[in-house]
């Protein structure tokens, strides 16, 4: 198939590099220059505008934020670019993949929202899971495409049930991610050897993938390798807040895990990696 990818960063350019890989012709859009030249020096030929993509069988978008999809559906419609189907995999939240979903409908395309979890480990193997929903027919076209990305979930018939998941998925997460910071701060404050209380602990019933990931990380300083930003779980967590408060669920666990992320990127630690929430215990 010929895709077209929206959203070639961190985590997006791996994921296209796994389509391509799987045999398929990938062509890459991103705003950021040097987001652009990172793909381009890995074999996938970019652009920087939407209007200046190729005609494609799928479109595949992995934007940051639902502001960003947004705009990406505000240039779609003012350029009539067309897309036989598209496939959102951001975390934007139920709200925003119903609604940006029902408008490139209106160009007569059909819409999958498959958002995925695995970070971009995962993404860089081919072993993201990808929670997709829509229309059974519509999930079958884009599934040779999904496939090479990772394990496809059946997650529901309607627009916004994958990003439905991936709330609750978001929220075990963010959770997860403050529990393991607070725990590690705890084991150097009750004077013992943070890296050797996780070696003993992660193993067992009280550990986690979150732990096990991102808890190195946590003890090896402010310049850490980037995978995922402090401001990405400041926004996820807010998306888990807001969906929350949408369907009247309480998540006082939750609350406090988006005030330590917001407290990270206050301090300046927002483009810095996620592990560096730890940095609010200190």
């Amino acid at each position: 198939m010929k895709v077209n990818f929206i959203g070639v960063g961190a985590i997006g350019l791996p994921m296209a590099r796994q389509i391509s890989e799987g045999g398929h012709d990938v062509a890459g859009m991103d705003v950021v220059a040097a987001t652009c030249d990172r793909a381009r020096a890995e074999g996938i030929q970019t652009a920087g505008r939407v209007a200046d993509l190729p005609p494609a069988d799928v479109t595949v978008v992995m934007v940051a934020t639902p502001q960003q999809l947004e705009k990406l559906v505000d240039d779609v419609l003012a350029n009539a670019t067309a897309s036989t189907h598209w496939v959102i995999m951001s975390t934007v939240g139920p709200a925003s993949a119903r609604m940006q979903g029902e408008r490139l409908r209106g160009t007569g395309a059909k819409v999958v929202d498959a958002p995925v979890t695995g970070g971009v480990a995962r993404a860089k193997t081919g072993q993201l899971v990808i929670f997709a929903a829509g229309a059974a027919g519509d999930i079958a076209v884009v599934r040779p495409v999904l496939e090479t990305m990772g394990e496809v979930h059946a997650a529901g018939a309607s627009l916004g049930d994958g990003q439905a998941i991936k709330v609750v998925n978001q929220h075990l997460c963010s959770v997860h991610l403050a529990a393991a910071a607070e725990a590690l701060s705890l084991a150097a404050s009750l004077g013992l050897d943070p890296a050797h209380v996780l070696s003993m602990v992660e193993k067992g019933a009280a550990g986690s993938w979150m732990l096990s990931d991102r808890g190195p990380r946590m003890l090896r300083g402010t310049d850490v390798e980037v995978t995922s930003t402090v401001d990405i779980f400041v926004k996820d967590s807010g998306l888990v807040a807001q969906a929350a408060q949408d369907c009247a669920a309480k998540v006082p666990l939750l609350d406090v895990a988006h005030s330590r992320f917001s407290q990270a990127s206050a301090a300046g630690l927002g483009k810095r990696d996620d592990s560096r929430v730890i940095e609010t215990w200190r």
